[in-house]
C-alpha cells in the first residue's frame, strides 16, 4: 500500500495565517506556499498509508479529551544557529500545545516518535534561506501579534508535489457521549 508523509498541526486562523504565510513568501522562502501557517504537534512523519484509520481513531481520542485554551502570538524568535529558522513566538498557550503534542506521539498509540529538537511550539516565518533575509523576518515581524481561541488541530499529508493539504480536522472535546442511564431521571424525580 506504501508509505504517507503526516502531519499535525494547529492552523493559524485568518486572516493572521495568509498574512504570516504570505510574509514568509515575501522573505524569500520557497516552501511558504505549499505550508499553511501553524504550530506544529507532529513534525513530518512517514507512515504505512494502512495506519492511517488508526491515526485518525488515535487523533479523535485526543481531541475528545482536549479543551480549548487561548493562543497568543508575539514577537519573534530564532533557532539559528542550531537549525535555520525564524518564527514568532507562542507567548500563551505553549503548555498546551506541550500536553497536545504529547498525547498525539503518546508510546501506547500509531504516533510514536522521537524528536530531532525539544518540542517549542513556534510559528515558523523563515526556514532555510540567506542570512540577511532570515535577519530581516526576524527584525519585520518582532512587533507581529495574534491571539485566537484555539478549538482543535488538523491532520495533514504532504503531497508529491510538496504541498500539505489537511486531511481532517479535529474539535476538542469533539466525542458525542450518550447521556447516563438514569441520570436524567433523577434529575427530574429532584426537580418535582
Amino acid at each position: 500500500m506504501g508509505t504517507v508523509t503526516i502531519g499535525v498541526s494547529i492552523a493559524v486562523p485568518e486572516p493572521h495565517g495568509s498574512l504570516l504565510q504570505e510574509r514568509r513568501a515575501g522573505f524569500g522562502d520557497a516552501a511558504a506556499h505549499g505550508i499553511p501557517t501553524h504550530v506544529t504537534l507532529l513534525p513530518p512523519t512517514e507512515v504505512d498509508a494502512g495506519a492511517l484509520a488508526a491515526v485518525e481513531a488515535h487523533l479523535g481520542e485526543v481531541a475528545a479529551v482536549g479543551r480549548p485554551f487561548p493562543m497568543r502570538l508575539c514577537g519573534t524568535g530564532t533557532f539559528r544557529p542550531l537549525s535555520p529558522v525564524v518564527y514568532v513566538r507562542v507567548v500563551q498557550g505553549e503548555d498546551d500545545c506541550a500536553w497536545l503534542q504529547q498525547r498525539v506521539r503518546d508510546a501506547s498509540g500509531p504516533l510514536d516518535r522521537e524528536l530531532q529538537f525539544p518540542y517549542h511550539p513556534h510559528v515558523t516565518v523563515a526556514h532555510g534561506i540567506d542570512e540577511a533575509a532570515m535577519d530581516r523576518a526576524f527584525a519585520e515581524l518582532a512587533d507581529f501579534e495574534a491571539e485566537w481561541p484555539c478549538t482543535g488541530f488538523a491532520l495533514y499529508e504532504q503531497g508529491a508535489d510538496g504541498v500539505w493539504r489537511k486531511l481532517h480536522e479535529y474539535v476538542f472535546g469533539g466525542a458525542v457521549v450518550p447521556p447516563q442511564v438514569g441520570h436524567a431521571e433523577r434529575g427530574s424525580i429532584a426537580s418535582r
